[in-house]
């Protein structure tokens, strides 16, 4: 069995190994805990152990899960990793501190509408799909100049750009690519990696790295 301490401690190492490769700081990049499928009792020693940030890629899991994990350790990040559906915008915005998978304009209009409700601004990342797949989430990387323009039209605070590359492909070119559109469009923050790759993206520019299994090992 995984223990979170260690593994925390061996992502961390290795995120500020890749950051000192790439004449980065590891201050500048942050490391999300995926916790979508893992019980509270599995979420609270990393917590414990000094993690603060967690993402969810579902807006009922999150809500059944952390209020509670938040009334028993105190200030926890909170981010939101997966797709969003519209209707569920205004329960995004009161749960969570940031939004990774902002994709269409349908959901700007929520999402604008929903912290205009709520008088809450929460972070947004327009979510790429760099690797033109069918299947996936994001918006067409053709699309991004608009939906970009959209969101900032409507007052959203986007700070920056997501990505999933393909699976069994080698994600560097992908992460480069993301890194470039996001220098293009002015955008400081770039959320790419993952248990496998994250330390291919932090030499590539990545600020926040999505990291489940390596820190809570295989999901239930």
């Amino acid at each position: 069995m995984i223990d979170p301490a260690t593994a925390l401690s061996d992502v961390n190492a290795r995120i500020a190994q890749a950051a000192r490769i790439a004449g980065r700081k590891a201050e500048e990049i942050t490391l999300i805990a995926v916790s979508k499928t893992h019980p509270a009792e599995a979420i609270a020693p990393l917590i414990e152990a000094g993690q603060r940030v967690f993402g969810e890629n579902r807006v009922q899991e999150a809500e059944a899960k952390w209020p509670a994990l938040r009334d028993a350790h105190g200030a926890i990040q909170l981010h939101l990793v997966g797709q969003l559906q519209s209707n569920k915008a205004e329960e995004a915005v009161r749960l969570f501190d940031c939004i990774h998978s902002l994709d269409r304009p349908s959901l700007v209009t929520a999402l604008a509408k929903a912290m205009d409700k709520a008088g809450r601004q929460v972070p947004c990342f327009i979510q790429v799909n760099i690797g033109a797949e069918e299947q996936k989430g994001g918006c067409a990387i053709a699309d991004l100049p608009a939906l970009l323009g959209e969101a900032r039209s409507a007052a959203l605070p986007i700070v920056g750009l997501m990505c999933v590359p393909p699976a069994d492909i080698e994600p560097a070119p992908f992460f480069a690519l993301l890194d470039k559109l996001a220098r293009d469009h002015g955008l400081a923050g770039r959320s790419m990696g993952m248990s496998s790759d994250y330390e291919t993206a932090v030499m590539l520019g990545a600020t926040h790295v999505r990291v489940g299994s390596a820190l809570f090992g295989g999901r239930t």
